[in-house]
């Protein structure tokens, strides 16, 4: 019964993550539009007086709710990776021997013990958790993305391949979850210059998968876009 309700619990939150993430790309997409101000541009002119042009308190409160959200998302992930490693770590004991026997119970329980020292955000990174037919349905697959696309110049290649502003990205070529991802994604831009890269995404709670080639163009960068870290 444990396992049922916190996997109802974890569909839930995943489900609140999606309505956060469809809100953060309206807002995205209000204040990134021809002539907006976009994510932290300034809101006076070069003479430095308020912008005419822009509902500048407007402006502020969509801006402000957009780092609520960003907040709200950063606790929702970050309680559907333990709900997610809580699970996992259920289901590892079912794959060891009967329980009867006391050494294989050991074994188990080394397994067990295992799994939370590792990262969430990695381990358990598109994890597919999958019960046993004599346990509980503890079923569940989720994939966690780590960045998302918060800047995109219209004609660049990202734009071109099929990125849009608010996607979230779950795998860029052969980076996934993990520690400087700026860095390492930036290098899977370079190094595969002129070859087609395989992503896979969220967009408003929908997985997608295809291709983005890195290429020079009229604008900077290889992409034309900016990846902001989860």
């Amino acid at each position: 019964m444990v396992a049922t309700n916190l996997k109802s619990e974890t569909m839930t939150l995943m489900e609140k993550r999606s309505s956060i993430e469809a809100e953060m790309n309206s807002i995205i997409d209000r204040l990134c539009q021809p002539g907006g101000p976009g994510l932290s541009g300034n809101l006076v002119d070069s003479e430095g007086f308020p912008r005419s042009d822009i509902d500048i308190p407007g402006v502020r409160a969509e801006r402000h709710r957009l780092s609520e959200l960003r907040s709200d998302h950063r606790e929702i992930t970050e309680k559907i990776n333990q709900n997610i490693q809580v699970l996992h770590s259920a289901r590892l004991p079912s794959k060891s021997s009967p329980p009867t026997d006391q050494g294989n119970e050991e074994g188990s329980n080394s397994q067990h013990s295992a799994v939370p020292s590792a990262g969430p955000s990695t381990s358990f990174h598109g994890v597919v958790v999958r019960d046993s037919p004599n346990s509980m349905d503890v079923d569940l697959v989720v994939s966690l993305p780590y960045a998302m696309v918060d800047e995109i110049a219209d004609a660049s290649p990202a734009a071109e391949d099929g990125l849009q502003l608010g996607d979230q990205i779950v795998k860029f070529g052969s980076v996934e979850a993990g520690e400087n991802l700026a860095q390492r994604l930036a290098s899977e831009a370079q190094i595969n210059q002129g070859r087609a890269i395989p992503i896979s995404i969220m967009r408003q709670g929908a997985p997608i998968n295809f291709t983005v080639t890195p290429r020079t163009w009229q604008g900077r960068g290889l992409l034309g876009c900016h990846f902001r870290i989860l």
